[in-house]
């Protein structure tokens, strides 16, 4: 049967014409008398189970209020809806579109060094000589060669380190040779670049060629001065202070919005979310990120990463994200960003594209990065697990042809295996079409790519979420207008 092929049940007044045909969905428990039910395209509504009961059998009266609901939103169809699997199918497809432009971006890692000597550091930042630690001219002009391959119209380039800024001549070098590159091509892409810096070595000559090309900032703000000092020390105790600076700095030469922050949660951050997001509305952000550690570099080697649990971070997470409600519920515009983008593919036919919440993964089809000694690999966490000796997810090296590195078998092997419509117990959650797979993570802790669904903190932790959104909205009518709007802009 097509899973697009209805299921039809008849009235039982009648045994001659079906009342109604059901539509392919899924449902998963949302508290002791509720169902969470999805269908394909992620459009969800909720039930009581004895209602739910009575869907599935075929007992729905179309006088029921619900009835109409649930037709509107292609749980059934009826004979008023012969186009519901029509419908149904072009709404998936729209969702799923993004998958035909391939890699959009471009990660480059320009050395390895660093001024700072963060202990959850994931990327295993180095401090000896460039010679070690630096991309070479020659990889990084194969790496843009690579990168203009790529038959996505939009290509961002993201400059990661390290701190990026340490080897800025080749920075210089990668935006001009692509530019200039791209503007040969038949059909130009639509080229943007953004460097992930500490700002505590930006000078006034980096950020003025960061304003000339249109360069983006993102940085590290970890939280109020002494959490963030603690969590990302470097010589002088002044990481803070260059942080604030730097970001008054950027805003000053590239313009307000030019730069973004992101925050790492540690131990020593469980009991100050508030605080956190006061820190993040003091320095003029519209919004923050909440993200725990990841098990990679020296978050491992310094047992950073296993110093909280899942729980213990969501509990870090609600009470923020709350806290967050609350500060728009004054009237001050703010947001929660992971939860914007959930709340994008729950409310909106659009995916926002985020690597970690993408079927089948992000991994080399959203993001690919280049690393510093020539290799490539399907994403940043992949580079990440490298510097631990596991280089399951090395696509090749820049002497590779374009086709060589996305033939790979192990990438091939992780998209096919991450495909959520297939995968076991992802294939009957109705969180489904709103979650991604992380191969990387699942193969980093229990070394499989699909993961064991039942231990796994990456399913916890967004099933957890996800139950978290649609109770806030179905408790609270502003809260419910709040991430309405949220999805809409995000």
């Amino acid at each position: 049967m097509s899973k697009f092929e209805p299921i039809e049940f008849f009235s039982k007044q009648s045994s001659a014409l079906p009342s109604y045909s059901l539509l392919p969905f899924n449902f998963t428990e949302l508290d002791a008398t509720r169902y969470v039910v999805t269908n394909l395209a992620g459009e969800f509504i909720l039930l009581e189970r004895g209602l739910l009961h009575r869907l599935v059998e075929g007992g729905l009266s179309p006088t029921e209020p619900i009835y109409a609901d649930l037709r509107a939103r292609h749980f059934l169809s009826d004979s008023h809806s012969k186009m519901a699997p029509d419908l149904l199918a072009i709404k998936v497809r729209t969702r799923n579109e993004h998958l035909a432009n391939w890699t959009g971006l471009h990660m480059f890692v320009l050395t390895q060094r660093c001024d700072h000597s963060c202990p959850y550091c994931q990327v295993s930042r180095q401090s000896e000589d460039k010679t070690a630690f630096d991309m070479s001219r020659e990889h990084a002009e194969k790496a843009v060669a690579l990168t203009l391959r790529s038959p996505n119209p939009a290509i961002k380039i993201e400059f990661q380190g390290g701190e990026s800024f340490l080897n800025f001549d080749l920075l210089k070098h990668v935006v001009l040779t692509a530019k200039a590159a791209n503007e040969q091509l038949a059909h130009p892409k639509d080229l943007k670049f953004i460097v992930a810096t500490n700002l505590s070595v930006a000078t006034d000559e980096m950020l003025d060629f960061c304003a000339q090309h249109e360069i983006g900032i993102s940085t590290s703000l970890d939280g109020p001065r002494d959490l963030h000092n603690k969590n990302r020390p470097r010589p002088g105790d002044d990481s803070y202070e260059r942080t604030i600076e730097g970001i008054a700095r950027v805003r000053q030469r590239l313009g307000r919005h030019s730069v973004s922050a992101l925050m790492t949660t540690t131990e020593a951050s469980l009991s100050r979310g508030r605080e956190i997001v006061d820190e993040y509305v003091e320095q003029g952000f519209g919004g923050i990120f909440l993200r725990p550690l990841s098990p990679y570099g020296f978050a491992v080697k310094t047992r950073f990463f296993r110093a909280y649990n899942a729980e213990q971070w969501l509990n870090f997470y609600d009470d923020a994200l709350d806290y967050v409600i609350e500060l728009n519920r004054q009237g001050l515009e703010f947001r929660e960003y992971y939860a914007a983008t959930i709340l994008t593919k729950m409310l909106t036919c659009k995916d926002p594209g985020y690597v970690d919440l993408r079927s089948p993964a992000g991994i080399g089809m959203a993001g690919v990065i280049y690393n510093h000694d020539g290799t490539v690999y399907a994403s940043d966490e992949s580079r990440m697990l490298a510097e631990m000796q596991d280089t399951t997810f090395k696509l090749g090296c820049v002497d590779d042809s374009f086709e060589t590195l996305y033939t790979n078998e192990t990438f091939l092997q992780a998209v096919d295996e991450t495909f959520a419509y297939s995968a076991p117990m992802c294939t009957d959650c109705a969180f489904e079409p709103w979650c991604g797979a992380d191969p990387v993570f699942h193969w980093r802790q229990q070394q499989d790519m699909v993961g064991r669904k039942p231990e796994s903190e990456f399913c916890q932790r967004n099933m957890h979420i996800f139950r978290g959104l649609i109770s806030r909205m179905e408790n609270d009518p502003y809260v419910r207008r709040l991430f309405t709007q949220w999805a809409h802009t995000c």
